[in-house]
């Protein structure tokens, strides 16, 4: 079964939609900021956060579908739970697949998503009480 070999995205692709990611997460967050200081600002900051989302998930759903089509076409679950050799196209999916986990900086928006939201919290607390 011939699929073409799944590849990496190109740096620079994968580090622009990672920014885009986290100015979405900012764009989000500083909105209640923005309600108090200057409320002008608030929807322009939300559609920076809704595009860059829209974006952003468009371009994880794809690496996702990527993903699971490469271990789906070269049936590698089930050779790797019946102990079955992996020919050298297997490997490089399996390569592929592994190195694509592995250099993603999906952990890292995560993480940066996770601390302004709190910060967004503690802030719009701040500025309530």
């Amino acid at each position: 079964m011939s699929l073409q070999k799944p590849t990496l995205s190109h740096p620079v692709i994968i580090y622009s939609f990672l920014m885009i990611g986290i100015t979405s997460a900012i764009a989000f967050r500083v909105i209640t900021i923005l309600q108090n200081f200057n409320p002008v600002w608030v929807r322009p900051a939300w559609y920076t956060g809704v595009i860059g989302y829209m974006l952003f998930f468009l371009y994880r759903y794809y690496i996702s579908i990527k993903r699971k089509k490469a271990v789906e076409k070269y049936n590698l679950i089930k050779k790797v739970q019946t102990n079955a050799c992996l020919t050298d196209e297997d490997r490089q999916v399996v390569i592929y697949l592994l190195n694509s986990i592995h250099k993603s900086p999906e952990n890292i928006n995560y993480l940066i998503i996770f601390i302004l939201s709190c910060i967004a919290i503690a802030v719009d607390l701040y500025l309530t009480f």
